[in-house]
Order: C-alpha cells, then structure tokens, then sequence
C-alpha cells in the first residue's frame, strides 16, 4: 500500500476516513464504492480501527451487529479473518447459496465486483484487507507467475492466511514509520498467499536466493538508521536497492535474518534501552523522542520485546 496512510484509530476519536470516497482510477470500475465506504454503508457502524490509503486499499477491524443486507459491487477484493464467536451464516449471490460456519482460523473472500447478500445472526468481530486487483497483479509479476481470477470462499478453512490477518490489527504498535513497514510487507505477503491459495490455478512461484549486497544494505540500514524525516518506506527502500518490494523484503531478511519492519521495531526499542540506562529523560520523552503516538504504545512495544516495562528495565540496570 503506497500514499498517504490513516493511523489505526479508536472510533470514538474518528469519524470515517476520506480516503474510502476516493475512486479508483480506472473509469470502467468508477461506479463501484471502495471497500471501506461500501462496509460502512452496509454494517451501519465505524470501524474500531483502520489503515487506509489513498485508493482506498488497506486494513479495517470491524465490530458489528448481526447483518442481513446485500453487499453491492466493490472496486477491491475483500478478504476477511473472522475473530469472534462460532455461529452459522448464508452468503446468497443470485440462485447460489453458500452456508458456513464463521469460526476462527476461516477466511471469507469477496472478489473485486461481486455482490451476495449476507445473513449473519449474530455480533461479528473481523478483520478485512481491502485488496486492489493492481497490487495482485504487481505481486503476481514480481513473483514471476501470471495473475489467476481470485475465487469467491464462504468460511472456508485457511489458518495461515487468517492468522496473518488478524496478525495486522495486533502488530500496529502506534509508530508511523513502523506501521507503514508492517503493512507494506504484510499486504505483499497476504496477496502472495492468496495468489497461491485462493486463485482459479495454483500459483508457481519461481524461487530466488541470495541477500543484498553489502553497500546496498549498508544504504537500507543507514535510511533505517536515520533520525531525521528520511522516507523508510517499503517503496523507498525498495526504490533505493533497485529492487521490488518483493524481492527487497526477501533480499533483506535473508542478510539480516529479520524483515524491514523487524529489524527498524529492534532498532528503535535498542535505542530506548540506551537512553534509559544512560540519560535521566522521562519515559514519556524517550517515546516521543522515538516517535512512538504515546507512552502506552512505546510500553506495550518495549515490554513484548524485553518482559519488562520501561520503568522497571530502568530500575534493574540502573543499580
């Protein structure tokens, strides 16, 4: 995902985003609504958290009550993890009728310029990927395998995939940089996943070996590195070395042992440690001094990587 991004926010603090009432550019699709206006229309609630660019593409956490309306025609591919309480559902598209049961570990894809009606009897808890067919295709290329038509699937059994989903509203830590690395690397890697799982015919994907050469990951470690407003962003990484954002995230994982959004999230939390055990700066100004959007988030990030909070790494090492 490329643009300008919404940080994933409480819905009592936001009102809709803008970016869903943009339109594709491509004019045969400019009746459809993008994904996130056309949910917001049907669930009749905001989302409790999203990420959206420009396009419209992007990653949405809904909380919502029992559905019975149709789901009209979108410009993205729609691919749901269901997060929330077994129960049953009916997917009607046309004489087709498709019954389920949403549980997690299932996966709900709804292709680009589908419509069905949906009838859900109870309160649902999902995460959505709002896809445009654009990046498949891209991702598809990099891969070096042709793009196949994504298939329509009503709770069907995919783990992986749902895992990697619902991973996208628990990874969000609250840091701008950080965010856009994470879902960069993880919509590539979902639309991967889905290229090889969820097409017409299976996806062969070319495999390729070998990390960055030095002076370039040198360059990517010095832009990661920076304290300054330098672009880390996938694209500009990518940009930089020469290469996809497909190929940069393996060529870079496979020199570091860690991905981009890995090895910046290590980096950032190495530098707190220093500046808790050397200087007498408040918690409150070392997250912000290392962009964190709040103390809390700067505490949740530090305390999965360490087991501790800030303050109390501080008090042990500071003895």
């Amino acid at each position: 995902m490329t643009g300008n991004t919404a940080s994933m926010r409480d819905p009592s603090q936001q009102g809709l985003p803008s970016a869903p009432h943009a339109q594709p550019e491509d004019s045969a699709h400019s009746d459809r609504p993008v994904a996130g206006a056309e949910m917001a229309r049907v669930l009749r609630t905001e989302p409790f958290r999203m990420a959206l660019d420009a396009t419209g593409a992007g990653i949405a956490h809904w909380k919502h009550d029992p559905l019975h309306d149709v789901v009209e025609p979108m410009s993205h591919h729609v691919i749901m993890a269901y997060n929330g309480v077994m129960q049953r559902m009916e997917r009607r598209s046309g004489r087709s009728v498709a019954i389920g049961t949403f549980r997690p570990g299932v996966l709900i894809i709804i292709p680009e310029g589908s419509s069905s009606r949906w009838d859900i009897p109870k309160p649902v808890d999902v995460v959505q990927l709002y896809l445009p067919d654009a990046t498949l295709k891209r991702v598809a290329d990099e891969a070096g395998t042709a793009p196949a038509d994504l298939l329509e699937r009503t709770a069907h059994p995919d783990p992986i995939t749902s895992r990697l989903l619902l991973s996208a509203a628990d990874a969000i830590e609250g840091h701008g940089a950080l965010d856009d690395l994470f879902r960069h690397q993880l919509t590539d890697l979902l639309a991967t996943r889905i290229l090889a799982a969820h097409t017409g015919t299976p996806a062969a994907f070319m495999p390729t070996t070998g990390g960055l050469a030095p002076k370039i990951l040198l360059r990517a470690i010095e832009r990661l590195r920076s304290d300054s407003d330098a672009d880390v962003s996938l694209d500009a990484l990518a940009s930089d070395a020469g290469l996809s954002r497909f190929h940069f995230c393996r060529a870079f994982k496979e020199s570091t042992g860690l991905s981009p959004h890995s090895w910046l999230r290590q980096h950032r939390l190495e530098q707190a440690m220093k500046m808790l055990r050397d200087s007498d700066d408040t918690v409150v100004s070392i997250a912000a001094t290392l962009g964190y959007s709040s103390q809390t988030a700067f505490a949740a990030a530090f305390r999965k990587l360490t087991g501790e909070t800030p303050s109390d790494w501080r008090r042990r090492h500071r003895r």
